[in-house]
C-alpha cells in the first residue's frame, strides 16, 4: 500500500473516531487515543493493537498523530522535516525512507496538545508537499 493510500484511509478512521466524540473535551478527545483504550475500544485503528504491541517503546504511548506531521513524501525519498537525532535512513536502489522507529516525538500528549486539532488531515497537510 502506498503512503497516499494508508494517508487516505486512516483520515477517514481517524475521523469517524473524532466525530463519534465530538461532545468531548479536546482534552478527553486526547485521552481517549491512549495506547491502553484504543487496543480495547478501537480494535481495528491498527494492526498492532491485535498483538498487544506498540510502535514505539514508550510507556505513555497516545495514538492521536498515528503518524507524524514532520514526515515528509516525495517521489524517491521520505524524510524528517525537523531532522530528528532520534531517526534514521533506510536506503534501497530505488527510494531513501525515513526510519521513524526509535522517534517517539508526535505520540506523547504534550507534543500532541502543542499540535492539536480535531481533524488529523489539518495537522497532517504538509506531508505530501515537498
Amino acid at each position: 500500500m502506498s503512503y497516499k493510500t494508508w494517508y487516505e484511509k486512516h483520515s477517514l478512521k481517524h475521523k469517524k473516531i473524532v466525530d463519534k466524540l465530538s461532545h468531548l473535551s479536546d482534552d478527553e478527545i486526547i485521552e481517549y487515543f491512549d495506547f491502553e483504550n484504543m487496543k480495547i475500544k478501537e480494535k481495528d485503528f491498527c494492526p498492532l493493537y491485535e498483538k498487544n504491541q506498540k510502535c514505539h517503546d514508550m510507556e505513555n504511548l497516545n495514538c492521536y498523530l498515528c503518524a507524524c506531521p514532520n514526515f515528509r513524501v516525495g517521489d524517491k525519498k521520505s524524510f524528517c522535516s525537523i531532522d530528528s537525532k532520534y531517526g534514521g535512513i533506510i536506503e534501497t536502489k530505488d527510494y531513501t525512507h525515513q526510519d521513524c522507529s526509535k522517534c517517539a516525538i508526535p505520540h506523547g500528549v504534550p507534543y500532541i496538545n502543542k499540535n492539536f486539532d480535531r481533524s488529523w488531515s489539518i495537522i497532517m497537510k504538509d506531508t505530501f508537499k515537498v
